[in-house]
């Protein structure tokens, strides 16, 4: 088959996406989930066929929460696709600080773009922002909840690096509570055939009981709880390092007493497999030691970018502009 071909293919299946909301990895099928890797995959080998797709649209960043990675992976998303950026860093300067209410935020600001972009503290908003906006939601991360996007991220980076998402042992390590990158991967990898899980973490962060109860053990997936790293990281294919948020904590000192807990360095690699894979949704801490960036196993730069090609093509679907 033709290159041109498989791009044509993978629009029509972009079409079929175009309006709705992504608020969980949930809200995608498998199959859609393939379609939008596959059309990354295609902006990664040729740029520049979609460096105007989008032209005429406007994607609106409205940013709640702080971030880094996460709104300029979409702002430059949707530069590289020919459209424009409005939006905000902090609601310190919005109508919020006035008391307008979200619902109203969102009445507003889809009045002027094609597709929005949305982080909060509070979990359930991106929900909520969807049930008012008049163009398509993506959530960009709603507190410990759901992050769709990084969770995109994470199978286009699997998918390149190791040449398949299933038949993998993957390790999940640090705040396993918190952790809405946690969630989200683990419920998207339950979906995939032959996937093992190991959770790694203190019993103060351990993974939550809807993650056990509600998906792995109803679906007969293997996996295991264990608290310490050296015991298991030579039986994994995938080590998802995440790092202790101080502001999940409530408490200060239960933070202090936590958060140096894990610390993957060059002794700690020395017992993995030659083919593993360190990722990590960033920003790092001290979790990862700057010794294990020259390891051609740490693949966490790589996958901040695969975020930004995974974001272009799921704008693309969103705003039909394939």
């Amino acid at each position: 088959m033709k290159v041109c071909d498989i791009i044509e293919k993978i629009f029509r299946g972009v079409r079929m996406l175009a309006g709705r909301h992504v608020i969980e990895p949930g809200d995608l099928s498998i199959t859609e989930i393939e379609e939008i890797c596959s059309l990354a995959e295609q902006i990664i080998v040729d740029p520049v066929s979609f460096q105007d797709v989008c032209r005429g649209k406007i994607l609106a960043t409205l940013f709640f929460e702080p971030s880094t990675r996460t709104r300029l992976s979409f702002e430059a998303a949707m530069l590289r696709l020919g459209g424009s950026v409005e939006g905000f860093a902090s609601p310190d300067y919005t109508s919020s600080t006035k008391g307008e209410t979200l619902a109203d935020t969102i009445r507003v600001v889809s009045s002027y773009a094609d597709v929005i972009a949305m982080r909060s503290p509070k979990e359930g908003a991106a929900l909520l922002a969807s049930q008012f906006s008049a163009c398509p939601v993506i959530n960009a991360g709603d507190g410990g909840h759901y992050h769709p996007t990084q969770t995109l991220t994470d199978l286009l980076t699997i998918r390149q690096l190791r040449g398949s998402v299933e038949g993998q042992t993957i390790g999940f390590c640090g705040d396993l509570k918190f952790g809405r990158t946690v969630h989200s991967l683990a419920k998207a990898m339950s979906r995939y055939k032959g996937n093992k899980f190991v959770f790694i973490s203190p019993s103060e962060l351990s993974v939550p009981d809807y993650i056990i109860k509600g998906i792995l053990e109803p679906a007969g997936i293997e996996y295991k709880c264990v608290d310490k790293l050296d015991d298991v990281i030579g039986e994994l294919d995938i080590l998802y390092m995440t790092r202790v948020q101080k502001e999940r904590f409530f408490n200060e000192q239960d933070y202090i007493r936590l958060k140096d807990c894990y610390i993957l360095n060059k002794e700690k690699m020395a017992m993995a497999k030659k083919d593993m894979i360190v990722l990590h949704p960033l920003p790092r801490v001290n979790e990862i030691a700057p010794e294990v960036d020259n390891d051609p196993r740490a693949a966490y730069f790589k996958q901040v970018k695969y975020g930004m090609f995974v974001r272009m093509a799921l704008i693309a679907k969103l705003t039909g502009s394939i």
